[in-house]
């Protein structure tokens, strides 16, 4: 299983309070992408928002400064807003940041979960699920062909035009990030793409049956079991101590959903709810690396297995030193800790069946 980290790259503060500028901010993340590839950490993805509060809205930009500082670390957008882009600009960009990786980029392309960049681009919110499917429609045969002939409804023709540079990797890597809708989890599976499923609250194996489908949609339609990879996205934290995670994650976790709450009609967040999605089935994933370990191994059997777990951290609005620390228990404790647990249970299963055929 792969581990990482996504950020929304959130206005934080520092340890008296107040606001950091953008541009202190913007090297900090980089030096925190650096210490995630330094401690072993296997994927770093930036979001895509065009809000005040955050600081992503030009992915690709942050990911090739990193990509001049790292060596192993997958670079990948968390997500793409794919339906407000055009996706030859995007293949281009992923496709430079590919070679300037020496083979690291990936695009998780998804609808995002705002919608300012309708107007923004001179879109129409109504076309929205139109635009998301004739847009994926377009990337994905840019990714298969050079020369590329395609006719839509949203965009003119292309009529055997070049699309370059082409990327190191073959094919670059496309990801489908996904909410809690059915039917894009059966059209991933279909097209035999990877699955990024984005878990923020309630209880993650109630996505099991959704995720099932994807599974049984692209073994339907011919993909091999191999192809279709179901990675998490959720929101966590690791400190020394359960408590200290806590109590460190909880007040900029409630500022940021309640001020969203406030746009979508919820009430705001009570330390009772934050407490409950703590639990054992909960989706937040804090704690100490321990508590954090046994998380993840847990959810990756209600799910029947996942390939990948990034964490989103940035949502709580954290001090940098506190991230860093988080970003360095991530890849010197928590992810060895899994890893060890999964190569055991893998390494077992033949001595398992073994003992079944012979007893």
């Amino acid at each position: 299983m792969e581990i990482g980290v996504d950020s929304f790259v959130v206005a934080t503060v520092d340890a008296a309070g107040r606001a950091i500028d953008p541009a202190r901010h913007l090297s900090e993340l980089l030096e925190a992408i650096t210490l995630a590839d330094e401690v072993g950490l296997d994927v770093f993805g930036i979001g895509e928002h065009h809000r005040r509060e955050f600081l992503d809205s030009a992915p690709t930009m942050i990911l090739a400064a990193a990509a001049t500082r790292t060596r192993k670390i997958r670079l990948t957008s968390a997500v793409t807003v794919l339906s407000a882009a055009d996706p030859v600009r995007v293949f281009q960009e992923f496709a430079t940041l590919d070679l300037l990786s020496n083979g690291r980029a990936e695009i998780v392309a998804g609808r995002g979960s705002f919608i300012e960049a309708f107007p923004l681009f001179g879109l129409e919110l109504e076309d929205y699920d139109s635009l998301f499917a004739e847009k994926l429609d377009l990337l994905l045969n840019i990714r298969e062909n050079t020369h590329v002939h395609w006719s839509g409804k949203h965009r003119t023709a292309l009529t055997g035009q070049g699309v370059y540079p082409r990327p190191l990797q073959n094919p670059l890597p496309v990801w489908l990030g996904v909410g809690g809708t059915p039917s894009s989890f059966v059209r991933a599976g279909m097209l035999g793409l990877p699955l990024i499923v984005a878990i923020i609250g309630g209880e993650p194996h109630r996505f099991r049956p959704l995720i099932d489908r994807y599974r049984e949609a692209g073994l339907r339609a011919g993909h091999s079991p191999e192809q279709l990879k179901v990675g998490i996205h959720s929101l966590g934290y690791v400190a020394e101590t359960e408590a200290k995670a806590t109590n460190d994650f909880f007040p900029g976790y409630a500022r940021s959903f309640s001020e969203i709450g406030k746009e979508r009609g919820w009430p705001p967040v009570t330390r009772a709810q934050f407490d409950a999605l703590l639990g054992p089935t909960g989706a937040l994933i804090v704690g100490d690396p321990e508590t954090v370990a046994e998380k993840i191994l847990r959810l990756n059997e209600s799910l029947g297995g996942i390939s990948r777990l990034t964490f989103q951290m940035s949502v709580a609005a954290l001090p940098h030193a506190k991230l860093m620390r988080a970003i360095e228990l991530l890849g010197t404790r928590v992810a060895p800790l899994v890893r060890e647990a999964l190569t055991s249970e893998t390494a077992a299963m033949p001595l398992l069946a073994n003992s079944h055929a012979t007893g």
